[in-house]
């Protein structure tokens, strides 16, 4: 345990697999008693990953977790975890908001094609459920005059990355942090935006081929520069043990370009390229069919 977070309370939402779970355990393992959210504890069949599974990670790295089942579309659900905090911590330092919808089904696919239900689910969890879980963590943060607020972003917010539901879920997640971290920096409480970049979470690897070189592709894409869930986690812990991360609050910023500021790297010592989104499109006519539906350059302007 490296301790940076030691005597700290955190929260880390959707932390059963994936950048959540990377997430999850670098902050339980820096010395936060770190509280998980997702809709179910328990290991489900045929899947190898659950809250259960993050806790007891957590725990061998010397760390303390606890495991909620909450639906983050469900407020009562969400007011009882925080009640539990509060009861059991009397404090909150760190509020991790990574619980997101499935993306795959939108991708490649034009908007007027893509089912209705999809646009409900990219404001319902995300912008919607980083508002409520904010709401409700400010009340605890503002009364100790300190707490940081992550929200897990991407450059979707800004350009176009997978679909059109995907990109307006992603814009508004940023406009609540930055108009969440303007209500709360007065009182002491940072709310920032993280944007990682391709990240390589156990499902996008399973799915990978290994190639006879040695390299894994996706796709057809080398995927070699993508960063690891627990890349993400060390960004978090950084943002959270910053003592000037007011200075930073309302910002949204790129796991690697924060990588090179705050000086932590992949366990290999190497660093992932930062705005790993101009690999894809760099690549113009040489970009493999697939992700030509995931990462799309502007169009040219016809009047230029």
């Amino acid at each position: 345990m490296t301790n940076q977070l030691s005597g700290k309370v955190a929260l880390v939402t959707g932390a059963s697999k994936n950048i959540g779970k990377g997430i999850a355990l670098e902050v339980g393992a820096s010395g936060a008693v770190t509280y998980l959210t997702a809709r179910s504890v328990d290991d489900v069949p045929g899947q190898l990953a659950s809250l259960n599974r993050t806790v007891a990670e957590i725990e061998a790295r010397g760390g303390q977790a606890i495991a909620v089942a909450c639906d983050h579309t469900d407020d009562a659900q969400v007011e009882a975890v925080f009640d539990r905090i509060r009861a059991e911590q009397g404090r909150l330092d760190l509020v991790v908001n990574v619980a997101s919808p499935d993306f795959s089904e939108m991708v490649g696919v034009s908007f007027w094609d893509i089912p209705f239900h999809h646009i409900s689910a990219c404001l319902d969890i995300g912008p919607r459920s980083n508002y409520v879980t904010t709401a409700l963590a400010a009340r605890i943060m503002i009364e100790q005059h300190s707490g940081v607020i992550v929200n897990i972003s991407s450059h979707g917010a800004e350009s176009y990355l997978l679909s059109v539901p995907y990109g307006v879920g992603k814009a508004a997640i940023d406009k609540v942090t930055r108009d969440t971290a303007f209500e709360l920096k007065p009182h002491g409480v940072a709310a920032v935006s993280l944007w990682p970049g391709l990240v390589l979470t156990e499902g996008l690897l399973a799915n990978t081929v290994l190639t006879d070189d040695g390299r894994r592709e996706l796709h057809g894409l080398d995927v070699s520069f993508g960063e690891t869930p627990k890349f993400n986690g060390l960004a978090v812990v950084a943002l959270a043990a910053d003592p000037d991360i007011l200075e930073r609050t309302g910002g949204s910023f790129w796991t690697a370009s924060l990588a090179r500021e705050y000086g932590f790297t992949e366990d290999d010592g190497h660093l992932p390229p930062e705005m790993a989104n101009g690999i894809l499109t760099a690549m113009g006519d040489d970009m493999p069919d697939y992700w030509r539906g995931v990462e799309r350059a502007a169009p040219a302007d016809p009047s230029a």
